[in-house]
């Protein structure tokens, strides 16, 4: 079978390690006979240059027919002056919104030659293994009313937090299905104590779990004792499920947690296809890094960890995904590293093509 596969380098630093990731890809190919119809395209700021908008209907259309769509990032100072509507972000926010990608997976896993980079002693983090599920197409970032309006002779900013029982219901057994295939452990986080939508969440998540996953352990925090749980002891956790505010808040949490955004991807997935594939977007945590682009400093790791998400979750290569992360694994062991990475005392320092060299030797090594 041929896998299709839209790339999007989008804006910064995007298209550095995009193309680290392509020369994996290809890598796969020729090695491991796994055939990519890969088409490239623009978003963010990169698409507003050209059409004027972030992301054009043809892309969004193409988007919507391939197996998964790879992005890398999006957005840089040159734009912050544009119209909230056009602003490179709107273009990943309609690719979310339009694929009903309603599954944020965000891992948080921390390396062993990472763990003194961790801003928390080694001892809490080393061996971190934890999944973050994010409601991704709901809640307060996309509720109705929003805007600012004038109010009383004076302006005020609305922002509307809603959620539907099937929202809540269908997220919920993303995380259940995944916790089967990790630890068996859901903790779900929201504001309960303050927030109407909080308690429909948490009887939701509970109703799922008692009618059809009673063999998954559901634990209940609110989201701000979860944050500071996050920073005393994460190993407690394997899978946290939340709303989509409160999991853009501790997904970064967690992300630093690790030591670095250069090693964090992330899949973003949906309702399956007529194949039986989920719609699916992958990406970096990382954002578009403009001070660094084009200098060859950028850490093509997480971009490169997405893609090992996207033959697990996509394209149900699970053995292939596992190869791709422990070649990363060995280079980080071995001391390679990106400008990001140089804390340790005879690390060797390489450019972002030279970490892509050091991981494709280290798939070589694994055949």
């Amino acid at each position: 079978m041929t896998n299709t596969l839209l790339i999007l380098p989008g804006d910064g630093i995007g298209p550095e390690v995009m193309a680290e990731v392509t020369r994996i890809i290809d890598w796969f190919g020729a090695r491991r006979g796994l055939k990519f119809d890969v088409s490239e395209d623009l978003v963010g700021g990169a698409a507003y240059d050209v059409h004027g908008v972030p992301l054009a209907d043809a892309t969004m259309a193409r988007a919507q027919e391939v197996d998964a769509v790879l992005l890398g990032a999006v957005g840089g100072p040159k734009y912050d002056a544009l119209d909230f509507s056009v602003k490179p972000e709107r273009g990943l926010l309609r690719l979310r919104k339009e694929m009903d990608l309603f599954a944020n997976l965000r891992p948080a896993q921390c390396f062993d030659a990472l763990a003194d980079f961790s801003s928390l002693k080694r001892d809490v983090v080393s061996g971190l293994d934890i999944m973050i599920v994010r409601e991704l197409t709901s809640g307060v970032y996309f509720g109705e009313p929003r805007g600012i309006f004038e109010e009383k002779d004076e302006r005020v900013g609305i922002n509307t937090q809603r959620y539907t029982e099937s929202e809540i219901d269908r997220v919920a057994r993303a995380a259940f299905e995944l916790a089967r295939k990790r630890g068996n452990k859901v903790c779900s986080m929201e504001k309960a104590n303050v927030m109407e939508s909080g308690i429909l969440w948490r009887e939701v998540v509970q109703r799922v779990h008692d009618a059809d996953y009673p063999d998954v352990e559901l634990s209940h925090m609110y989201a701000d004792a979860g944050g500071m749980q996050l920073c005393r002891w994460p190993k407690q956790f394997d899978v946290i499920v939340t709303d989509n505010l409160f999991g853009d808040l501790l997904s970064d949490v967690a992300a630093m947690l690790t030591g670095s955004l250069g090693m964090l991807p992330s899949a973003s997935l949906g309702a399956p296809m007529a194949n039986g594939r989920p719609k699916a977007l992958y990406e970096p945590v990382h954002g578009s890094a403009p001070d660094i682009a084009g200098q060859g400093k950028a850490n093509p790791c997480a971009c490169i960890l997405s893609f090992a998400m996207a033959l697990r979750y996509s394209f149900d290569r699970g053995d292939e995904a596992t190869r791709l992360e422990r070649a990363v694994e060995k280079v980080l062991a071995d001391g390679v590293r990106t400008a990001d990475l140089m804390q340790a005392e005879g690390a060797t320092p390489v450019s972002t093509s030279g970490m892509g060299d050091a991981i494709l030797a280290a798939l070589d090594a694994s055949l």
